[in-house]
């Protein structure tokens, strides 16, 4: 058996300020960078789907004929010009024929400049030129706003089950499983679909804590044969067209089975429904507190900068925590990273040592967000190459352009000049600063942060400073979701406050 593998990965903000080109996914910026051919089977021990993929399939025996992956940091749309290259690829080397099943490793929710459902399009371009018949696996990011198309074109969909995302070789191997299955069967699998009815926030979906570690746990007991594969994809609440939102599938040989394991998993969903909802702090209170508990603590306290994660659109470099921060008086601080080149470039060119007059950050054109103009000292400059060693991206190489961590009062700042998500300690240790050693620690992430700084931390809060990714989903300006689901949990439908003409 010969088997075309490729991957294709974006997560899309439409509310985002930048969005996602050519050399997005070129870089990685956080992903692995671009790679074809036999360059896409390197990928074999990184733990991103295609790897856990390449490893089952040669360990069985099979050929595979690799293509391209590329992945880019979470965004505003995918602008056409990367769609049609990357996708073009995909879909010239199906053209070409020569394999007996695909697989492919996608997000699930991507927005292009012209298609809502970037995952779907390319799926049902692909089946376009293969048929009915051939299997098409795919493996999705627990983020996926899965669709009708995609679920129509793809033989089988199979989501991860962690956030951080830790699994995510796992479930390329399942996804192995499941194409393994499909050819020794040589028939379809049915699938049960069903759609929750309301918007959960991205902080909610976290797999460390409850509701979202008992559903997974859930999930796990239902996957017993005759059930083939079980996913619940909670989705990307901050894509607006009508198929954003949570989705619970089930695939078995048993059109049954099928359909009780899909309800089983639903009805423990929206019977909990005020379990998914988030409190949040203010930035002023997420200073005050993180002040408060690490006076005598022996280990930093964290303070999840939500809004600005670079992993769900934002650009990572509002300053709005930094502010509360300083305001408060806070000591023995670092926040990390802010994305600003001109400000990493202006550090080189002073040294270590010097005192610098910058305007810092605060680009992200969101109301109440602007830079900080301040003198800064800089204490540490490097090129920005460093080693993944934390769970996520273990063994990987990142880059972040120059860097320079730059001191304010009590407060560090570590600065890139790539935009990167901190959810591996050693985005802090490339700027100088040992993470361990602080008493505060802002880090711009959600959920990711904690595969590697749970470990340390003191205790974790979550701050709503001004950016670009509502945490509440009920804060975005909706005007393309579905009339009946709930903006967040327990909330009004979309069309309790829809104005937006027909």
């Amino acid at each position: 058996m010969k088997i075309l593998i490729a991957g294709f990965q974006h997560e899309t903000n439409t509310f985002a300020p930048t969005k996602a080109c050519w050399s997005s996914f070129v870089q990685g910026e956080g992903f692995p960078p671009m790679v074809r051919g036999a360059d896409v089977l390197g990928l074999r021990d990184v733990n991103v789907p295609i790897g856990g993929f390449i490893k089952v399939m040669e360990a069985n025996g099979r050929e595979l004929k690799p293509v391209i992956w590329a992945g880019a940091s979470a965004s505003a749309h995918v602008t056409t010009d990367a769609f049609e290259r990357i996708g073009g690829e995909i879909v010239a080397a199906v053209e070409k024929g020569g394999f007996d099943a695909i697989y492919l490793d996608l997000h699930g929710a991507m927005v292009t400049e012209q298609h809502d459902d970037g995952e779907g399009e390319l799926l049902e371009r692909v089946r376009r030129i293969v048929g009915d018949r051939m299997p098409v696996v795919v493996s999705l990011d627990l983020h996926a706003n899965v669709t009708a198309r995609m679920f129509s074109h793809a033989s089988a969909l199979v989501a991860y089950r962690t956030y951080p995302h830790v699994d995510m070789a796992e479930t390329g191997a399942r996804a192995a499983w499941i194409l393994e299955d499909l050819m020794w069967e040589k028939r379809p699998l049915h699938r049960a679909i069903r759609r929750v009815p309301f918007l959960i926030p991205v902080n909610g979906m976290c797999t460390l804590v409850e509701p979202a570690r008992e559903m997974y746990r859930l999930l796990a007991d239902l996957e017993e044969r005759p059930v083939v594969s079980v996913s619940f994809a909670p989705g990307f609440p901050a894509a607006d067209f009508p198929e954003c939102g949570p989705t619970v599938w089930a695939y078995s040989f048993d059109e049954d089975v099928a359909e009780r394991t899909a309800d089983a998993l639903f009805s423990k969903i929206v019977g909990e429904e005020s379990r998914w909802d988030v409190p949040f702090l203010t930035p002023d209170e997420a200073a005050l507190e993180a002040i408060r508990l690490s006076a005598a603590a022996t280990r930093p306290v964290i303070i999840a900068d939500t809004q600005d994660n670079p992993g769900v659109g934002g650009d990572s470099n509002t300053m709005g925590l930094v502010r509360a921060l300083l305001r408060n008086g806070a000591t023995d601080a670092a926040v990390g990273v802010i994305w600003d080149a001109q400000a990493a470039a202006a550090a080189h060119r002073a040294g270590v040592g010097a005192r610098i007059s910058l305007a810092l950050g605060g680009r992200s054109g969101v109301q109440g967000d602007a830079p900080l103009a301040a003198v800064f000292e800089v204490e540490h400059l490097s090129d920005g190459r460093f080693r993944f060693d934390g769970p996520m991206l273990n063994g990987m190489q990142g880059e972040l352009g120059p860097v320079a961590c730059l001191r304010i009062e009590g407060v560090r700042i570590a600065v890139s000049s790539v935009k990167m998500q901190v959810f591996d300690r050693n985005l802090f240790r490339v700027a100088g600063i040992e993470p361990e050693r602080m008493k505060i620690l802002v880090n711009k992430s959600s959920v990711h942060f904690r595969a590697d700084f749970e470990a340390i931390a003191e205790a974790i809060l979550i701050a709503k400073a001004p950016g670009p990714m509502a945490a509440d989903p009920a804060d975005l300006p909706w005007e393309r979701l579905d009339p009946d689901i709930r903006v967040r949990p327990l909330g009004a439908p979309f069309s309790a406050f829809n104005t937006v003409s027909s």
